[in-house]
């Protein structure tokens, strides 16, 4: 029996950081090193998108000409201007991570989990490619979890 806690929403789960190239088109992941920060991710579940779209998107409704009926069909669509689109990214990011421990930067100083820093470290490719990697994790959709379950 399995008993899930369906009040609590998801908290997130933790993660060390982990270093990761690109050799071959081929993404090599590291083990992450025992004093390593620590990230808290978590998936946007369908209300929380529902949400951050409702405030990010325009719908438009519009009568559209079928020429080959010769009637007007009622159309609805929703829009993204430039400004909205990035406020969606930004708001799907800041969902997603939700902490981090111990991330410093280059001069060694504390990184603090705000929206401007978690925008600044998404624009890095190995901090977007550790965060890809932790949503496969959480969802089960990684390669290696694809392998033992093949091999089961």
């Amino acid at each position: 029996m399995f008993k899930f806690d369906l009040e609590s929403g998801s908290k997130g789960d933790w993660f060390r950081f982990f270093e990761s190239k690109v050799e071959e088109g081929k993404t090599i992941y590291s083990e992450p090193e025992a004093d390593a920060g620590r990230v808290c991710v978590r998936v946007a579940d369908a209300e929380t998108l529902e949400k951050i779209q409702a405030e990010t998107r325009t719908r438009k409704s519009e009568n559209i000409w079928n020429k080959d009926t010769r009637q007007y069909h009622h159309t609805t669509y929703y829009d993204q201007t430039p400004t909205q689109e990035k406020k969606e990214r930004e708001m799907i990011w800041d969902h997603a991570i939700v902490d981090w421990e111990n991330i410093i930067d280059s001069k060694g100083n504390q990184i603090s989990c705000t929206l401007e820093n978690k925008m600044k470290l998404m624009s890095n490719p190995m901090f977007a490619r550790f965060i890809g990697r932790c949503f496969e994790l959480i969802t089960g959709n990684a390669d290696d979890l694809k392998a033992a379950s093949e091999k089961n």
